[in-house]
């Protein structure tokens, strides 16, 4: 990353909680928790990686090439589960957005031997960041709760509680989206 230093700690942080949660999804009872939970797990492990400051670590060039072919693969794993359901689309640009980052700290003309690399493609930079802006803000109105305005409150219904573990929390599983997708804008924002 080109930022300051703490904010890519921070970011690594933020990569390595979303990574972590992942996989706890996993093991959720709920099969919609589990589809995809994985390779969002990978994702975030991979970006906490991305993350660090050039300062504190240079991986070597072998990393960024390794990082092409794993997300080279996961894209078109994604494109071929795509037909089942379009949030595959997501996880393919996610993905393709991994290896284009990774291309261009494997660049050699990448500052830092390989690491944090050059700019990319500008029209290909804009193209992902607008993506991301737009998924990152249509998750966030999607977590907000949603009243009527001057609709009264409904009166309180008998509620049933059933306690699931936290790999079963829908909203966790939404919320560590947005921060992914908060993440991977910050990083292509540094490019």
């Amino acid at each position: 990353m080109h930022g300051p230093a703490p904010a890519g700690w921070l970011l690594v942080a933020l990569c390595l909680a979303m990574g972590a949660y992942c996989l706890l999804r996993m093991r959720s009872s709920l099969s919609e928790q589990r589809t995809g939970a994985g390779g969002e797990a990978l994702m975030g492990f991979a970006m906490a990686l991305m993350a660090v400051p050039a300062a504190a670590l240079t991986p070597p060039a072998a990393l960024w090439w390794a990082y092409i072919a794993v997300f080279g693969v996961a894209a078109a794993y994604e494109v071929l589960r795509a037909r089942r359901s379009a949030h595959h689309l997501h996880h393919m640009v996610g993905a393709l957005a991994m290896v284009y980052m990774s291309l261009a700290m494997a660049s050699p003309g990448a500052s830092g031997g390989g690491h944090h690399g050059s700019a990319g493609v500008p029209l290909l930079t804009g193209t992902l960041l607008v993506y991301y802006a737009a998924y990152v803000l249509r998750s966030g109105l999607r977590l907000m709760p949603t009243a009527t305005a001057g609709a009264p409150l409904p009166s309180p219904a008998p509620v049933t509680i059933t306690v699931t573990g936290w790999g079963d929390r829908t909203e966790l599983a939404m919320a560590c989206r947005l921060s992914m997708g908060i993440a991977m804008f910050a990083m292509l924002l540094t490019m």
